[in-house]
């Protein structure tokens, strides 16, 4: 599959007195943009995408879309031969270590199955999705991650499960997380942190969310909440840390970047998810850095000008630069608004992209295209000044961002050795891949050299069992 079709599949601190200007982060305006629309998506190994549910007609279909070499035209085939055992709307997919998906939950749809189906479970009952919906759901778009031991992380309403898919067993109940209701309607966000080491810890950040309430009463002027948990999911004994964001929050997008950092951006201060139904724009990105102590980790970036509601999504592009796009509170297309439909794209660019860091940012000249499990390769980098110490080698995956959560966004940072100069003035670093499927599924990721911070641009690696 070439870069082109990838690429095109792929684009589918507390806050102080400080000026704007004195904050970091550019943001640029790009190309009009065609609209969002709410789906249920992941990739598949081979690089294809597919889609499963929706509303109405598409209530129990599954659709695929498999790239083709530039000049050739592709289009969504719906699958004639499968469909779903059970309709799902607002569900939520995660690619699983031999490359299947698995499809969790959905409005009335209290269960999971799998794609390609497995015919002797069909639709697996799935009661914690019924015992944590409350009077406005708030159990929807799930926040699923799969955890480096196999099991997945399932977050819905104020509480996550520990779940083993291939006995359908809850394995684990972790504590109420407090701050109220974190899933759609009452949308914040979640992502796992990024794996390293030995990769046997995986942490999960839950932040945002609203009033319990504002869905049903239809309030659009209920402040947000700004608290963000914690928990390290893998621990026998995990509690959840609490800390809070500069600004509350409802809609925004959680992207973890190619540092291992996260960029919570888009999204309103006030208000809940769904149409009509939020105010106060927040226009201010926020960086969170997992590996600073708590009370240092949140870091205020310099604000867009466009309001990013309800059905806005962000992701992360090879340059490093964040894609954001999209934004309609309306239930048609509505131009002339306080916050109309939003058919503009823009890039943001974090501070490691600055003009002063450009000269050690790393370019990434060598790679294989293809890569097995645990296999050691060699990673090829120039950098402009000399490097000093380690430069980290990273995995970013291609997630599908919808609903303020990135299904399937996964980050691993690889064993790397330091890196020796060749004859040619490039430096050469010893890479191991990831051990398995259960730290990273197979499937095309994103590959980030990344020097005291700053990441290269990326290149495609296919990793293959």
């Amino acid at each position: 599959m070439s870069i082109t079709s990838k690429l095109l599949l792929f684009l589918f601190f507390f806050f102080n007195a400080a000026t704007a200007a004195d904050l970091p982060g550019v943001w640029e305006l790009l190309v009009p943009d065609a609209g969002i629309a709410s789906m249920h998506t992941a990739f598949l190994p081979d690089g294809s995408l597919i889609q499963t549910g929706g509303d109405l007609d598409g209530f129990k279909k599954i659709r695929k879309f498999t790239p083709c070499e530039p000049g050739l035209f592709c289009d969504w085939e719906e699958l004639q031969d499968l469909e779903l055992y059970q309709g799902r709307w607002y569900a939520t997919n995660q690619i699983l270590p031999d490359g299947s998906i698995i499809i969790i939950g959905g409005k009335t749809a209290n269960s999971v199955e799998f794609f390609p189906p497995r015919t002797e479970i069909g639709a697996a009952n799935f009661p914690f999705l019924s015992e944590v919906e409350d009077n406005q759901m708030d159990n929807l778009y799930p926040y699923v991650h799969l955890l480096p031991n196999g099991e997945v992380f399932i977050f819905a309403n104020n509480k996550a499960v520990l779940y083993d898919y291939n006995t359908n067993i809850v394995t684990k109940t972790y504590p109420i997380l407090e701050g109220g209701p974190r899933n759609y309607p009452s949308a914040g966000s979640s992502v796992m942190l990024a794996l390293t080491g030995d990769y046997s810890s995986a942490t999960v950040v839950v932040c945002g969310g609203a009033e319990y309430g504002a869905y049903l009463q239809r309030t659009t002027d209920s402040p947000a909440h700004g608290s963000c948990g914690r928990i390290e999911a893998t621990r026998p004994d995990p509690v959840w840390e609490m800390e809070d964001m500069p600004f509350g929050r409802i809609m925004g997008d959680m992207v973890m970047l190619p540092t291992g950092d996260v960029l919570i951006i888009n999204g309103a201060q006030a208000g809940t998810q769904g149409f009509e139904l939020a105010s106060e724009p927040c226009l201010y990105p926020v960086l969170y850095r997992p590996d600073q102590p708590l009370g240092l980790r949140f870091m205020t970036l310099n604000p867009g000008t466009v309001p990013r509601m309800y059905h806005s999504t962000a992701n992360l592009l090879p340059d490093g630069r964040i894609l954001i796009a999209g934004s309609n509170p309306h239930y048609f297309y509505k131009f002339n608004a306080e916050f109309p439909t939003e058919l503009r794209i823009e890039a943001f660019s974090p501070e490691y992209l600055s003009a002063d860091k450009a000269n050690i940012r790393p370019s990434l000249v060598e790679l294989p295209e293809r890569v097995g499990y645990g296999e050691v390769f060699e990673a090829g980098v120039t950098v402009e000044l000399p490097v000093v110490g380690i430069v980290e080698v990273n995995f970013a995956s291609a997630p599908f961002a919808t609903h303020s959560f990135s299904q399937g966004q996964r980050v691993v940072k690889l064993l790397v050795e330091t890196p020796a100069v060749d004859g040619g003035g490039r430096y050469k670093i010893k890479c191991t891949a990831p051990p398995n499927g259960k730290v990273a599924p197979p499937g095309y990721y994103m590959v980030f050299a990344v020097n005291q911070g700053v990441p290269s641009v990326a290149k495609w690696v296919q990793l293959v069992a």
